[in-house]
C-alpha cells in the first residue's frame, strides 16, 4: 500500500485554495496544508504525519514542532500526563492567544514531534491561535503538528500569497487574502522539573510576572 501523503489538486502545477472543511479532509488524508493565524501563517499537518514537514522546510528533525489546537481539553489530552493547576492558569488567562507552552509529555503524539527524544527530555509546545479561520479548521481536524510556513533559513511569510510562492504545491485555507498576521513569533515558556517557568522566547504576548512565580 502506498503510504506517502496525497497530491491537491492543482491549477498550472499549483494547489488551489480550500475552505475549512475540504482542507480538513485533506490534512486528515494525510496531507499537508497552510493556514493562517495571529503570529505568522502555519504549515501543518497530522502528528503522525510530520515527518512530510520537515522535508518541506528543508529542516532536521532535531528541531521541534508545535501543537496547535482549538480547545485546551484537546491539546493537554495529547501530553498524555495531567494537566497541573499551574499550566491550566496560563492557558485560561492567554489562550486563545500568541503564548505556547512547553510541557512534559508522553506518548505518541510527543513521539512524533521529537522523534527519538530521550523519554525524560520529552516536551510538547502547545498553542490555541487568536484567529477564527485557524480554530475552524482545527475543530476539523484536532490539534496538528505545525511550524511557521518558510524554508528554514528563510523570511517567515506573512501572507497567503508569500505562503503560496513558498510551497506552490500546498493547499491553503480559503478565502484569501487571509487576516493580517501579527509577524512576531509567540512567547515561548516553558515548564521545569522544578516546579518553575523558564522563559524560552520572548514574542508577541507580555506575562504577567505573577503567575510565573512558584
Amino acid at each position: 500500500m502506498d503510504s506517502s501523503p496525497p497530491q491537491p489538486s492543482a491549477s498550472g502545477g499549483r494547489a488551489q485554495g480550500l475552505a475549512a472543511l475540504p482542507l480538513a479532509e485533506w490534512i486528515l488524508a494525510g496531507g499537508a496544508a497552510i493556514f493562517p493565524t495571529d503570529t505568522l501563517p502555519a504549515l501543518a499537518a497530522l502528528p503522525a504525519a510530520a515527518e512530510q514537514i520537515w522535508a518541506l522546510k528543508a529542516r532536521p528533525s532535531s528541531k521541534p514542532l508545535i501543537l496547535m489546537g482549538a480547545e485546551p481539553e484537546a491539546l493537554f489530552a495529547a501530553l498524555e500526563l495531567p494537566p497541573l493547576p499551574r499550566w491550566l492558569e496560563l492557558a485560561e488567562c492567554y489562550w486563545p492567544g500568541a503564548l505556547t507552552l512547553v510541557l512534559p509529555a508522553r506518548g505518541a503524539v510527543v513521539a512524533a514531534l521529537q522523534p527519538g527524544v530521550v523519554a525524560a527530555e520529552a516536551r510538547l509546545g502547545l498553542r490555541i491561535p487568536a484567529c477564527e479561520r485557524a480554530r475552524e479548521l482545527l475543530r476539523h481536524t484536532g490539534p496538528l503538528a505545525t511550524t511557521s510556513a518558510n524554508r528554514s533559513g528563510d523570511t517567515p511569510c506573512l501572507t497567503a500569497a508569500a505562503a503560496a510562492a513558498a510551497f506552490p504545491h500546498l493547499p491553503r485555507l480559503a478565502p484569501q487574502p487571509w487576516p493580517p498576521a501579527s509577524g512576531e513569533a509567540s512567547t515561548v515558556l516553558a515548564w521545569r522539573s522544578a516546579g518553575t517557568w523558564q522563559l524560552l522566547r520572548s514574542g508577541a504576548v507580555m506575562l504577567d510576572q505573577d503567575l510565573l512565580r512558584p
